[in-house]
């Protein structure tokens, strides 16, 4: 068992100074808020002792709410990626086999890698215009595949599915024994009906999910992770009493009370997104260098400069960054070509936006060879 440093954290904005990037679409969530911003109040008197181990009650509960579950069936996490290690590490020893949608957040790959499973990816591609097949997953169930890991809205092509597949997947999952895992972080993020809760569909069902993306609210680092397989629970908690005993007192307050809040505070939010989404439509719709798949949940696109250009993607890069300040996630740091990149467009300011996917395009002009 051994893990790495994964490139998208390592050449993160925050890892190489934001003061150092001048139009930032590197961002996968909207623009973080202050306390203020979320209308956050805590006392003076907020006693900063050992949390419940499982996570506030009064969180915990407004959780449960919105996936129909019991306070009981939550477990309150630092932030969406000590949900999936605690999923893994839970679940997972050497050689498991596990299915791993694909291209999508490293660490869904990354953990079970590390922990020496057999990992078997399913390919999203391009030319399917980024779309998941079911009966392809379906067909690499083995008797002895233990996880099946699924993101919607995806990270980072920006696409979603239908409640249909999502239904047919967990009974097929439930069919063979097998977990079904799918990674809701942009879930309040979803252009139209939320697809329903693995955790409702089956008890093999694992929902994560967390307010770092769609509440732009990152700095307080709280996750959960949904499930009604209490046995699994209980293996979960011990899990995390080992990492961190509980999280932290202050972090799940701001939390209470930005779900408390969720509806009110998700309006602005989505009304801002529209704004910038509009800006990025027009942009994309009047160039002749990028292809795209047009996203339809989350806050972030895939594009990839058209296969006709030649060019020097290092050099790309470089004339990008050095050029016109703009940074986008590169291709690699989802195990994919550089010429495909993620762009997260809700970050930055509209100006911003507009000036940062004109850099991209100005960059593919300046660098191509034909």
């Amino acid at each position: 068992m051994w893990f790495k440093r994964m490139l998208i954290e390592k050449e993160s904005p925050e890892q190489f100074g934001y003061d150092r990037i001048k139009y930032n679409l590197t961002e996968s969530s909207t623009t973080d808020k202050s306390l203020s911003d979320l209308g956050i109040k805590l006392g003076d008197d907020l006693l900063l002792c050992y949390g419940d181990h499982y996570g506030s009650v009064g969180l915990r509960e407004l959780i449960a709410k919105r996936y129909g579950a019991d306070k009981d069936d939550v477990i309150v996490t630092v932030g969406a990626c000590m949900a999936l290690f605690l999923v893994y590490n839970t679940l997972l020893k050497p050689n498991d086999h596990v299915i791993v949608m694909h291209t999508k957040y490293p660490a869904n790959v990354e953990i079970p890698r590390s922990l020496g499973c057999n990992v078997q990816t399913y390919e999203l591609k391009f030319e399917n215009q980024f779309r998941m097949d079911v009966d392809e997953i379906v067909s690499m169930l083995k008797p002895e595949t233990k996880l099946v890991n699924i993101t919607y809205p995806h990270n980072p092509t920006g696409t979603m599915t239908d409640a249909a597949s999502i239904e047919k997947l967990a009974a097929a999952c439930e069919k063979n024994g097998t977990y079904l895992m799918v990674d809701e972080t942009y879930g309040d993020l979803t252009m139209g009906e939320r697809l329903p809760h693995a955790s409702n569909l089956t008890n093999y069902g694992i929902c994560v999910e967390s307010l770092s993306k769609a509440i732009g609210a990152p700095g307080i680092r709280t996750g959960w992770v949904v499930c009604k397989d209490k046995t699994l629970m209980d293996a979960m908690i011990a899990v995390k009493e080992q990492v961190c005993i509980c999280g932290s007192v202050i972090d799940e307050e701001c939390a209470r009370q930005i779900l408390e809040r969720n509806d009110e505070i998700m309006s602005g939010i989505r009304a801002d997104i529209a704004e910038k989404f509009a800006i990025l439509c027009d942009v994309m719709e009047h160039q002749d260098v990028l292809d795209w798949v047009k996203p339809s949940g989350g806050v972030v696109c895939f594009p990839r400069i058209r296969p006709e250009i030649e060019i020097d993607t290092d050099e790309f890069y470089r004339v990008m960054n050095e050029k016109y300040g703009t940074f986008v996630g590169p291709g690699h740091w989802f195990d994919q070509d550089d010429r495909y990149f993620r762009v997260g467009y809700a970050w930055p300011t509209g100006e911003q936006l507009r000036k940062g996917l004109e850099g991209i395009i100005n960059a593919v002009k300046d660098t191509r060879k034909n």
